[in-house]
């Protein structure tokens, strides 16, 4: 028999074929520059148009921190507070690092798993025997592609879930900030009611100390004064409570919440939007739909998985190496798996599909919701647009006109004096009325670029639905 010698240049060849193999396919698997913000940023600049940072380290708060500054040296519109709320908000800070956790899963499940070294020692006599084994984990090693994929999808879904959190943040500043204009503003007018009821009762008083006013009139005087002290004692507590609920979401503390706010409210539209295919849009872009078909994607996926790995739920492979002191060396290799004797998987599948059809009911009940939230959505638009435009062209002209004529009634000396006051707090009761409608209207047309954006909670219920499906210990792991 012939013995080829050994080529030690054939060996050496071999090994760094392999070396490379293995720094090809981990270098695949690394960091993004930006740990995945890029898309969460873009979908807010087109959703609506506002920035949004990650501070990431000390520099970029420090950035955060001057934009912060330079906005509250002016008085805060409703696009300043909102810009405002999304650099400055740490809850959506903290919720920006989730992607920081899911890229990390991503990365890992691109790696390589780690090989396994065996060394044993073993005595016979005099005999000594040692035993080394190097050890791969093929069933991962087989199954990282899928890994990869569905570990895609769910940081994919965990961006989503990320633009939907700085886009409703973004709806609620926007509605705590209305909310808080309109409460100034509704101070001051109530302060006016206030002034004019207290004249009054003050002058009912002095009248009834010299005998031309009776007690009932003078009552009831009275009663509208103490009736304004109370409005007046929940208006401002409303614009405290607002106010302070517009701090929270900005993120304000110290010298900071001494912002400015404008004197009043941006005007009503000249017209209303119409938005007759409002369902299409709403199903097209809303962001929970689209959550919802990833889950569906993501579950679908690794029920294929299950179904590939129901068998083989450890599988390794492996070099071995004994030599002892006594007798020639032993090579060889060996391949390991358990037998499914007596689990043979069908737990898992069965579970696998139950996610699938989880996840597929809750797409379409994403669907559902998404048609319903838009209609109800654009119907208050609608009609707090209407009802804002009547107080408008209707009801404050109407209040303006009889406060005129009543004017001229008191110079003919055709009316009293507590008419004139009390049509006085009429008109200013009718001014609150107009500047109520158009908070409304404000209120609603945010909810209504909330509702064609999509809803924060079923976006991440989809996102859970299939993040359970790809957990390590879920089915097809």
């Amino acid at each position: 028999m012939t013995r080829t010698p050994p080529n030690p240049g054939g060996h050496s060849a071999r090994r760094l074929s392999l070396a490379a193999a293995v720094l090809v396919l981990s270098g695949c698997a690394s960091f993004s520059p930006d740990g995945g913000f890029t898309p969460v940023a873009e979908v807010v600049r087109q959703q609506i148009g506002q920035e949004v940072r990650w501070a990431r380290s000390d520099d970029a708060q420090r950035q955060i921190d001057q934009r912060v500054s330079e906005l509250l040296a002016q008085p805060l519109d409703g696009n300043a507070a909102v810009q405002l709320a999304l650099l400055n908000n740490r809850g959506l800070q903290a919720a920006f690092f989730e992607l920081g956790i899911t890229e990390a899963q991503l990365v890992q499940a691109g790696r390589l798993p780690n090989p396994g070294f065996s060394f044993g020692r073993s005595t016979k006599g005099d005999e000594i025997e040692l035993e080394r084994g190097l050890h791969f984990n093929l069933a991962r090693l087989i199954a990282m592609p899928t890994l990869q994929r569905l570990e895609g999808r769910r940081f994919a879904q965990a961006q989503g879930v990320a633009a939907m959190n700085v886009l409703s943040l973004a709806a609620d500043t926007r509605k705590a900030w209305v909310m808080a204009v309109s409460a100034e503003e509704t101070v001051r007018y109530t302060r006016q009611v206030m002034q004019a009821a207290e004249a009054s009762a003050e002058l009912a008083r002095r009248m009834a100390a010299v005998g031309n006013f009776n007690k009932l009139q003078q009552a009831r005087e009275q009663s509208f004064y103490a009736e304004a002290a109370l409005n007046l004692a929940r208006a401002e507590q409303a614009r405290l409570s607002t106010r302070e609920r517009l701090i929270r979401l900005m993120g304000l503390w110290g010298p900071q919440t001494s912002f400015r706010l404008p004197e009043r409210l941006p005007d009503l539209p000249a017209t209303a939007r119409e938005l007759p295919d409002i369902e299409r849009v709403a199903i097209a872009q809303r962001l929970d739909v689209q959550g919802a078909r990833l889950a569906v994607q993501q579950t679908a996926q690794n029920l294929g998985l299950s179904r590939t790995t129901r068998f083989v739920n450890v599988l390794e492979g492996g070099l071995s190496y004994n030599s002892s002191n006594e007798g020639p060396v032993h090579k060889g290799w060996e391949l390991s798996f358990e037998i499914p004797l007596f689990d043979w998987g069908t737990s898992r599948v069965a579970q696998a599909e139950s996610l699938y059809l989880q996840s597929v009911n809750r797409a379409a009940e994403a669907a559902i919701n998404a048609r319903s939230e838009v209609r109800e959505a654009y119907g208050a638009y609608r009609t707090a647009w209407d009802i804002a435009r009547h107080q408008r062209e209707h009801v404050v002209p109407l209040k303006q006109r009889i406060s005129e004529e009543n004017l001229l009634r008191y110079n003919g000396m055709l009316i009293g004096v507590f008419e004139l006051l009390a049509d006085a707090r009429s008109q200013i009761a009718g001014v609150n009325g107009a500047i109520d409608a158009l908070r409304d209207f404000w209120i609603a047309q945010a909810d209504l670029d909330m509702a064609l954006i999509g809803k924060p909670g079923l976006a991440a219920a989809a996102a859970v639905s299939a993040t359970a499906a790809a957990e390590p210990g879920g089915p097809g792991h």
